[in-house]
């Protein structure tokens, strides 16, 4: 038989060829041709290999295209799919990350490399009548929790270095996953794996919580121990938790923004660079609870609210959900020091599980997650698609164990064994409103309508408005109930170490923009910092069907879009900007 590398053009050429007409009948062909085509590319690259792909940067980068050249030609993300795109890592092998030059920290973000033998896969569920842990919202706990809370992470922080249950060990578990540390498998080994800007936000985090909850279980001698939630999304709460301001308790971190602490009241669209960091205590409040209502209410569909889906082969930063974005990422950096390059500690994500505050910030995302469920309209996550469920992570237990784990296996936190204090929600009955009449927003629409339209691809260096078309108007009560109406921003590029914010609006006015509270702002993408080196390409999605009801626009032809650079001026390419319709 011929050369292998000499036979890679016919068998490319087949491919080609073939796709068009077998994937209208056989939804996995695509993946198939993907796995293959990047199998052959590094054989030719490399015939004597070891069934390895060679690892220099330039033959990654040949590989990557010849993948690439696939991805679209195809629906490969279709759940009916018969063979499996579920992420896979490699976790036995855990690579420096690239970080900002003036990082405050090492690129070696890796816990400590398992051993074989230490491998076990999780099936520690709780039993049916087993004793829940009750996580309950921080500002409510008493002095007896708060010294049990003190005492697990003091403990936790005392354990020798190389104990992958120590501190620092356990934040340098998020620096890896956050940081693309770790790779997936062959053949997509030059693929690396970051929990953010996709559908694993979420499990990711519950499953981290889950693990540290545990462990800090374990050193207290209290295996009902539960983390407290930072309930910021409440009246009562929007305030860092006085007890975590002790510089005398394990709890205290440095690396804060000393501007920000209690009895200051969180901003949750935080914008770092916003001289104007005085907002009243009660406007801010009004603020907070309509833009929770936007986060929560308005991502009526799954992708909205939890990011969209990443699968082997795809592009892996496709899109992230709207908590995620926001409150998320806005907390992380308004908790962080002001003074520190990339608002370290909490406002870097290579730094921030080093800050005990962490522990509290995540487990309210967490909480909403589950209640987000529960809103109108029968809300679902990817819970019908197997490339979700059967996406595994790895993780280290209250016995050092190095434990495999699949997203199945968190759909359900009694299985976990815990819940969430149920908790007044004063953001659902607090919807924004518009103070300006439909006449004087159809006055600051006119005159774009007749001007040439916005060109794509274009840099986000100042307002930038552009009019949108709608591909359907008037829609019925029944189509309204099926799909959700969505604003799309795709070809957001960036640089992954510049922190990047831009607010989005709804035929407003760039005179006299709206603040959080009001109809026409309906959302905020928010980069934190990541490695550097390389360029993130991805979008963002906002659900516009209450907010055109709202704004009596529902028989418009089109809507007057407007993007306000916040952070990062002059950083971000838009790609394009188009309305769709989604599937609740």
């Amino acid at each position: 038989m011929g050369n292998p590398s000499k036979l890679f053009p016919f068998f490319f050429a087949f491919i080609v060829f073939l796709m068009p007409l077998v994937s209208l009948s056989h939804n996995d062909f695509s993946t198939f041709a993907i796995k293959t085509v990047s199998y052959l590319v590094s054989f030719s690259e490399n015939p004597n290999h070891n069934g390895h792909i060679t690892t220099s940067s330039n033959e990654r980068d040949k590989s990557r295209l010849w993948r690439k050249a696939f991805i679209g030609l195809k629906n490969t993300h279709e759940p009916s799919s018969n063979i499996s795109r579920a992420i896979s890592l490699n976790a036995r092998e855990c690579f420096p990350v690239e970080l900002p030059s003036d990082a405050i920290t090492s690129t070696r973000c890796c816990p400590p490399r398992p051993s074989p033998s230490n491998i076990i896969d999780f099936k520690d569920f709780a039993s049916p009548n087993a004793t829940l842990r009750v996580r309950k919202p921080a500002h409510m706990v008493d002095e007896e929790y708060i010294a049990k809370l003190e005492k697990g992470i003091a403990l936790m922080k005392a354990l020798p270095d190389d104990d992958p249950r120590n501190f620092i060990q356990q934040a340098k578990v998020h620096c890896a996953y956050c940081n693309g540390a770790y790779h997936l498998r062959h053949p997509f080994q030059d693929t690396k794996l970051n929990i953010h800007r996709s559908w694993f936000f979420f499990p990711f985090h519950r499953w981290y919580l889950y693990f540290f909850e545990r462990t800090l279980g374990k050193l207290i001698g209290d295996p009902n121990f539960a983390l407290p939630f930072w309930n910021w999304d409440s009246v009562e709460g929007m305030q860092i938790p006085s007890y975590f301001n002790n510089p005398n308790s394990s709890l205290y971190h440095q690396l804060r923004n000393q501007n920000h602490l209690p009895p200051h009241v969180v901003d949750l669209n935080y914008n770092k660079l916003d001289p104007n960091d005085d907002t009243p205590s009660h406007q801010q409040v009004s603020y907070n609870l309509a833009f929770m209502y936007k986060q929560m209410v308005l991502a009526s569909t799954k992708e909205l609210f939890m990011g969209s889906p990443f699968r082997l082969g795809d592009n892996p930063t496709p899109g992230m959900g709207s908590i995620e974005a926001a409150p998320h990422n806005t907390v992380h950096t308004w908790v962080g020091a002001a003074d520190k390059p990339h608002h370290e500690d909490m406002g870097a994500f290579y730094t921030a599980a080093r800050d005990p505050i962490f522990y509290a910030h995540h487990p309210n995302s967490d909480r909403l997650w589950g209640l987000w469920k529960t809103l109108e309209g029968g809300r679902k996550d990817y819970s019908d698609d197997p490339d979700w469920l059967d996406s595994e992570f790895y993780f280290y237990d209250e016995n050092a164990n190095f434990v495999r784990v699949k997203v199945r296996d968190c759909l359900d936190t009694k299985k976990l064994g815990y819940v969430y204090e149920d908790v007044d929600l004063p953001w659902l009955r607090t919807p924004p409103t518009s103070p300006k009449s439909k006449l004087l927003r159809e006055a600051n629409k006119s005159p774009l309508l007749s001007s040439k339209p916005s060109k794509f691809p274009l840099v986000l260096d100042s307002i930038t408005s552009t009019v949108v078309k709608r591909p359907k108007k008037l829609r019925s009560k029944e189509e309204k109930e099926q799909e959700e109406e969505v604003l799309v921003i795709e070809g957001i590029e960036f640089g992954s170490d510049k922190y990047v914010k831009f607010d989005v609006h709804i035929d407003d006015d760039e005179d006299n923009l709206s603040e959080p509270d009001q109809t026409e702002f309906v959302g905020t993408f928010v980069n934190l910092f990541h490695g550097q080196g390389h360029n993130i390409n991805t979008s963002f999605k906002v659900g516009i069907s209450k907010v055109l009801e709202c704004l009596e626009a529902e028989e418009d032809d089109v809507v007057l879009v407007t993007l306000v650079p916040k952070v990062g001026k002059g950083d971000v390419i838009i790609g394009g900007i188009k309305i769709e319709f989604i599937p609740k």
